[in-house]
């Protein structure tokens, strides 16, 4: 009996510490008037209402391999995560490039007992580990955090969509100024350019499906009309939208 109310009195402290996190992660965006606040999912994240840890990855690094045993989500704090499904045959295909407040992994909540691809950081990463437990306590507890994860996974699909129908029916340079400008984060009013991290010509072949020696032909190309720039690393201009939009 004493053990029940120890469990029912521990419970509601962790409910009403998450209810707290919840308003404190709302907060920390301004709110319009008569709307209510954006909700903030890495302030929420990282709040003491959710168990998880920090794993901090070096370039190059392997998160986890094609096979290996789901039982992690991860959230991206800093750094640049690219995944990618390899062939029986040995053959690899690029499947995306994460960014900052990308969620990956995620598919042991729809039970995946093993990973179906693999995640290695391109850049110096810092990521959020959440046991899939964990991450479906915390679903199910915090309405508003739910709602930002399914948006997210339900973007993500989209962008799969557009993926394979781009595959289908344009060219490779299409699809390359895609990839670019899609890497670039096309469309945030505040930044009209982006710097993008190393991406090798190879890795850019794997994501358009075509050779490297098509990329760098390609490549070459938008940069002596303007629009990506090297500088040691890669700038994508907004006016590479244009062979997008070409018929």
């Amino acid at each position: 009996m004493a053990t029940s109310r120890k469990r029912t009195a521990s419970e509601g402290a962790s409910n009403h510490a998450a209810t707290a996190a919840a308003r404190r992660a709302r907060a920390k965006t301004p709110a319009a008037s008569n709307k209510e606040p954006a909700f903030d999912a890495e302030a929420f994240l990282n709040s003491s209402s959710v168990a998880r840890r920090v794993v901090e990855f070096r370039r190059a690094e392997t998160i986890y391999s094609q096979g290996d045993p789901a039982k992690h989500v991860l959230y991206i704090q800093k750094g640049s995560v690219q995944l990618s499904v390899i062939s029986p045959t040995g053959k690899q295909a690029v499947v995306a490039l994460l960014g900052p407040g990308d969620f990956f992994g995620e598919g042991c909540l729809a039970g995946q007992s093993v990973r179906m691809g693999r995640a290695i950081a391109i850049a110096p990463t810092a990521a959020l580990l959440i046991d899939q437990e964990e991450m479906l306590r915390v679903l199910h507890v915090e309405h508003a955090f739910s709602d930002r994860f399914i948006s997210y996974v339900l973007s993500r699909n989209i962008r799969i969509e557009e993926d394979l129908v781009d595959q289908l029916f344009n060219s490779s340079e299409k699809r390359l100024a895609r990839t670019l400008l899609r890497l670039a984060r096309y469309g945030k009013q505040s930044q009209p350019h982006q710097d993008l991290p190393r991406i090798s010509q190879e890795t850019l072949a794997e994501m358009v499906g075509t050779t490297r020696s098509r990329v760098n032909f390609f490549m070459n190309k938008f940069r002596k009309l303007g629009f990506i720039q090297y500088n040691g690393g890669l700038r994508i201009n907004n006016s590479l939208l244009t062979v997008v939009l070409h018929d």
